[in-house]
């Protein structure tokens, strides 16, 4: 299915979990939004984690393979990272996990971050304030805010509450921050409703027998 045609599905509360969810099967066929390097540009502009001026750049000063190459990079952090979580969700995280988590190490080793002093445009009670920028080199630096949301899911997010959808053939996952966190559902409008609905005709062929 051709991902243009749907748009990406940003519901987990947690940036690092909707990249996750950057495959689903939101209706009967399983999309992939970065199943190349377009696919990859769309999504991160969708998630706002690349200002769209680099992205535009990156379009017009990059190959199509050299972005698919980035792409696949991506998928394949995903799968790896999807492991980890599936292993992990619904515990706390401990130092015995940081072993695994090396790979973002390494891949933080290669970013090209500086600070800059700019001017507070939000009208706080500061004026200057410290701001973190990025030299976009080349493609395989947008692999950088996605990592950067990878990294500040462990570190920041309590895994007890990451959780997977308990629809039948829901892959998304979410962090619950409901009150009690009861959540159950990636979407009540999607699974929630189906789970509802199939309840509801299960209580009728009851009463039917």
């Amino acid at each position: 299915m051709d991902y243009r045609q749907i748009p990406a599905i940003f519901l987990a509360d947690a940036p690092g979990l909707d990249f996750l969810n950057s495959v689903a099967t939101p209706v009967d066929e399983e999309v992939d939004w970065i199943s190349d390097g377009e696919g990859l540009l769309a999504w991160l502009e969708q998630a706002e984690l690349v200002p769209r001026a680099t992205l535009a750049a990156m379009r017009s000063q990059s190959t199509p393979a050299e972005l698919d190459a980035v792409a696949a990079q991506a998928r394949a952090l995903r799968e790896w990272f999807r492991g980890f979580v599936q292993k992990r969700k619904g515990r706390p995280l401990s130092a015995r996990d940081l072993r695994e988590l090396e790979p973002l190490n390494q891949l933080f080793e290669r970013d090209e971050q500086y600070a800059e002093i700019v001017a507070d445009a939000t009208g706080g009670t500061s004026i200057l304030e410290l701001r973190a920028n990025r030299r976009w080199k080349s493609p395989e630096s947008l692999l950088m805010p996605i990592v950067e949301a990878l990294a500040k899911l462990v570190c920041d997010e309590d895994f007890t509450h990451v959780k997977a959808c308990e629809g039948p053939r829901c892959t998304l996952m979410f962090a619950d921050h409901t009150r009690g966190h009861a959540r159950r559902w990636c979407s009540m409008a999607i699974c929630g409703n189906r789970a509802k609905v199939a309840a509801h005709r299960k209580r009728l062929k009851e009463r039917e027998r």
